[in-house]
């Protein structure tokens, strides 16, 4: 049984991760601040961007433009977007158990050879210990997140989907919905995936008259649609890491604070029994030796 000393010493101790984990919630709700905002402010260009560079092209551009062209897939790369620590709940887990599904049930299936291009360290450690085949990686970029991380990712999966190495490349990562809420978000990066329905009552049948011409449109807004498209999936998940980090440190401090109660209630009970203890054998003694005399 814990002598009061130990019931003490685990109080302090308590108390001090309470301490850190409420220094941690403050933190990430600030960064939380930040991402939020920029997440805010990157939607609609990202939004507008994929809306008009899906719905413009042609039935030549699908057949002709490489970025459109629909593949027999063979090879395929999953990006998975997770964050570099810890101690934000099941945010790193739900990522990776997402893309283990996707592989064992979309890719394995058909036979499609796959590689993963890892953005986070958390799962760099995870699919470079296990069976898997990394086509590269990137981390440490949160600590100062800019836009050139976007590009030079995209850059990377461009230049390896034009020349063949890959058919097709998906992206996973989190989209931030609220502060208490996330969403794993599994899109397709290339091809660049074609509108076949309505956007908000627009037919798909629009003709659009483009200037300069439909071929200097498309070769200076694709690029620009790839990396926005990058840099607001990086957005998304910093803002919803930050997100489920302020509500894992919430949560943990709650939590210490209840077994601090629930300590300080077991300590005051053994201190109470001591005592009771103690008088006990003192008017023990004292009716022994009065006895005797």
């Amino acid at each position: 049984m814990a002598t009061l000393r130990d019931i003490k010493q685990r109080i302090v101790g308590v108390k001090s991760t309470q301490q850190i984990t409420k220094a941690m919630k403050m933190i990430a709700a600030a960064k939380l601040r930040w991402a939020q905002t920029n997440v805010i402010n990157a939607r609609p260009y990202s939004d507008k961007i994929a809306s008009l560079i899906t719905r413009i092209p042609t039935e030549e551009d699908i057949s002709s433009n490489p970025f459109f062209i629909e593949k027999e897939v063979k090879n395929c790369v999953v990006v998975v977007i997770t964050a570099d620590r810890g101690l934000c709940g099941s945010f790193n887990q739900n990522i990776i158990k997402e893309v283990e599904r996707y592989i064992e049930e979309e890719l394995k299936p058909d036979g499609i050879n796959y590689q993963l291009f890892t953005a986070g360290k958390k799962g760099t450690d995870y699919f470079s210990k296990r069976d898997y085949e990394l086509f590269g990686s990137d981390t440490g970029f949160y600590s100062s997140l800019e836009f050139t991380t976007a590009i030079q990712i995209s850059d990377l999966l461009i230049n390896k989907f034009l020349d063949g190495t890959f058919d097709k490349i998906i992206l996973v990562y989190n989209t931030f919905i609220s502060i208490i809420q996330q969403k794993i978000e599994v899109k397709q990066f290339l091809p660049i995936p074609i509108s076949t329905g309505s956007d908000k009552g627009q037919s798909k049948d629009i003709n659009y008259i483009l200037e300069p011409d439909r071929e200097y449109i498309f070769k200076n807004l694709i690029p620009k649609h790839l990396k926005a498209q990058v840099w607001r999936a990086l957005l998304e998940s910093y803002a919803a890491e930050n997100s489920a980090r302020m509500t894992a440190m919430d949560n943990a401090t709650t939590n210490a604070e209840e077994l601090i109660k629930s300590l300080n209630l077991t300590y005051n009970k053994e201190r109470q029994a001591a005592i009771t203890k103690e008088i006990l054998e003192i008017v023990s003694g004292a009716n022994a030796l009065k006895a005797s005399s």
